[in-house]
């Protein structure tokens, strides 16, 4: 059994107890971690360790460094595996998505997929740039997920209601469309004011209703496009 919340992370309960699994490290998926910290063990990639220790900035604020007792004390490299209820909960590290430490959780028995922030259904994401995090990247993690997910899996974003593979096949559409529709007016020498000023991800505006407003994934899409 499990229960998955933004601020207390990912809860995988058991008879025995339960352990807590951070699908990465922003602190509105790690912010229980010194509460539940005292009753179970935190894991998680090494990265999000790294940060969470080392503090963090991005959108131009600045993270303190956590507390020790929020701190994973189980990390990994490429991927892990806990055994629980009669079910192997495999955690799989995708490189340089939402972050540089993200995990996608596979309930392997319960046919459920759980993506973290790689997957924001409905919306556009918010990509960490400063800690690692690329479309490119994410674009590939999703893909990835959607090659080897069996069609009828439930499908937990980081954000947004529940879905299903349709839906996350759906997300990763706009990750390609919006990126391919950016690359090729930035190769024609489109500035960001003019792309904005084009409207040129009007097709997709339904989905800059969430956090990420259209105008700032436009200019995501452009700076990673630039490089």
């Amino acid at each position: 059994m499990f229960a998955s919340s933004r601020l207390y992370g990912l809860i995988v309960l058991s008879r025995k107890g339960f352990h807590l699994v951070n699908t990465h490290y922003h602190g509105d998926h790690t912010g229980g971690n010194e509460i539940f910290g005292k009753e179970a063990p935190i894991i998680a990639h090494e990265n999000v360790r790294k940060r969470l220790a080392s503090g963090s900035k991005n959108l131009g604020g600045e993270t303190p460094p956590a507390p020790k007792g929020a701190l994973p004390v189980i990390t990994f490299n490429d991927r892990a595996s806990l055994h629980v209820n009669g079910e192997e909960i495999r955690a799989v590290h995708f490189p340089h998505g939402h972050t540089d430490g993200d995990s996608v959780i596979y309930f392997t028995q319960s046919n459920v997929v759980h993506m973290g922030d790689d997957f924001f259904n409905g919306m556009y994401p918010f990509v960490d740039i400063d800690n690692g995090g690329s479309v490119k990247g994410m674009l590939a993690a999703v893909d990835n997920v959607l090659s080897t997910m069996p069609d009828d899996a439930k499908v937990i974003p980081g954000h947004g209601p529940l879905s299903d593979k349709a839906g996350l096949r759906a997300f990763a559409e706009v990750l390609r469309g919006t990126s391919n529709a950016v690359a090729k007016a930035v190769a024609a020498g489109k500035t960001l004011d003019q792309m904005k000023a084009e409207k040129i991800l009007a097709q997709w505006d339904s989905w800059g209703k969430g956090f990420i407003k259209t105008d700032a994934w436009l200019a995501t899409l452009a700076g990673e496009a630039k490089k």
